[in-house]
């Protein structure tokens, strides 16, 4: 299968078919800009279309046994293994993702297909007391319906099988929307994978499409009862008050600002691997990645020295080689926002360690420090390789910058004191923190989330149970209740 030729298409009630809008979503190679494929976009019509096969189809699949229900991810699991090698080659070329990246991605991808599996088994009722002997309170744990997934960019297929699979398991129908730069691997094989599993039609629908053309129709249309967003926290904010204005439930996944946190007692070598990946891997573009690297003023120099010479080995360049850790920026807007905020950031007084040059998509790495306090980038998400160095004076300093950020999404503490390391992270304000590790994590049953700007709610194992089904009360009078007329 040439996944950019056979699912070019919208995949609206089981069936592939064109989109009847005026223009065209083109998908690029980001690396050599290649056309992959041309995608006629849905319509506001077609957005309708695709909500109103999922409810339709919803009814029975939230009534199908949970055990047939998790046969259907046990088969998509074996489809992504075997077909590894494709949809690998699929991340190379659409997101111009390293090999690295795109194991890292799949390896998630699998990980939360087998979640599902359990998933379908996961919604529990219970039995609850009345003060009325005669009566007796059950819980029941519902589908919401149809849930709307709006995925990135950045990590598309996994990003959009992690709230799509659940969702799914759990007895819902889902209407999913795929980022425009990504609206294979985000979208249409996520579709092909569970046709080929055997979901019945309607319970997944792809739409490919944009703002431009549908405006705020797949967050306003009626029939969605929860709305799954992940991207910047600009548009997150436009997504909770739609929802908010439609009485929506919203479950945002935003982005961060994040700090690795290196202690006076830290092992500056491990700290320094760490630190590395948590900032370059995929160029960046990671919502988890280490934007701002804190280190006590006592170990400055050693680890400073010691990371730009690490980064320093990074090969930039094409993302299908074996011995490439840092590919293209996903297009070219991308690639001149983070040239233009590093010039700008050294402009206003920071020195540059090392100052990436931009070829195309291609931007290689920037190392930053002796920022001012006030500097913009400090308090905002930067998603390019541009790593920056602050130092400070004891753990009070460490974490009041570490907080000094509209963000609270991940974070990292390296010390040679674990304890010592959990103290200080408790003191960080941010959904997710790791100690004497990298910031970037994810797995199917911890909960992933982040505070503040970074997001609304949280997915994975028992919250992602919370995010796609509702909580029922049904009671049962066994006797005859009494009325005061």
């Amino acid at each position: 299968m040439s996944f950019f030729t056979d699912l070019a298409h919208q995949y609206i009630d089981g069936e592939w078919k064109a989109g009847s809008g005026s223009w065209d979503i083109i998908d690029f190679n980001p690396y050599d800009g290649e056309k992959l494929a041309s995608i006629t976009v849905a319509t506001a019509d077609e957005i309708d279309q695709a909500y109103r096969a999922a409810q339709r189809a919803q009814e029975a699949w939230g009534a199908t046994n949970p055990y047939t229900r998790r046969t259907v991810f046990e088969r998509a699991l074996r489809i992504v293994e075997e077909r590894e090698a494709e949809i690998t080659e699929a991340i190379v070329t659409e997101l111009g993702g390293t090999l690295v990246k795109a194991g890292f991605e799949l390896h998630l991808a699998k990980e939360f297909l087998r979640e599902a599996v359990h998933m379908a088994l996961a919604p529990q009722g219970r039995i609850l007391p009345s003060p009325d002997d005669t009566k007796e309170n059950r819980l029941y744990r519902v589908p919401v319906g149809v849930v709307g997934v709006i995925s990135p960019f950045n990590f598309p297929f996994l990003l959009s099988l992690k709230s799509v699979a659940p969702a799914i398991a759990l007895g819902n129908a889902v209407v999913l929307k795929p980022h425009q730069n990504a609206p294979v691997l985000g979208g249409s094989l996520v579709a092909k994978i569970f046709e080929e599993a055997g979901l019945p039609p309607g319970v997944l629908n792809v739409v490919i499409t944009d703002i431009a053309e549908i405006g705020d129709a797949l967050l306003e249309h009626p029939v969605p009862g929860v709305i799954s967003f992940t991207g910047s926290d600009a548009v997150g904010r436009h997504v909770a008050t739609v929802c908010a204005q439609t009485f929506k439930r919203c479950i945002l996944e935003l982005g961060g600002n994040s700090a690795l946190i290196v202690l006076d007692d830290a092992d500056i070598d491990y700290a320094v691997d760490a630190a590395v990946f948590s900032r370059f891997v995929h160029q960046g573009q990671v919502c988890m990645a280490a934007n701002r690297i804190l280190v006590d003023r006592s170990v400055r120099e050693e680890f400073t020295e010691k990371f730009v010479a690490k980064v320093k080995t990074l090969k930039v360049g094409d993302p299908a080689d074996p011995s490439t850790h840092i590919g293209p920026l996903i297009n070219s807007s991308q690639a001149e926002g983070v040239s233009s905020l590093v010039a700008q950031t050294v402009q206003g007084g920071a020195t540059a360690l090392l100052h990436g040059v931009t070829d195309g998509n291609l931007v290689s790495p920037s190392v930053l420090t002796d920022l001012p306090e006030d500097s913009p980038v400090l308090r905002q998400e930067v998603f390019g390789p541009v790593a920056i160095i602050l130092p400070f004076d004891g753990e009070e300093e460490a974490v009041r910058i570490a907080n000094e950020t509209p963000y609270g999404l991940s974070g990292a503490v390296h010390t040679g004191d674990t304890e010592r390391g959990v103290r200080l992270a408790q003191r960080i304000r941010t959904g997710m923190i790791h100690i004497n590790d990298g910031t970037v994590h994810d797995e199917p049953i911890v909960p992933f989330g982040g505070e503040k700007h970074s997001g609304v709610g949280r997915l994975n194992g028992e919250s992602t149970v919370e995010a796609f089904t509702a909580l029922k009360w049904i009671s049962v009078q066994h006797g005859r209740s009494r009325f005061p007329f």
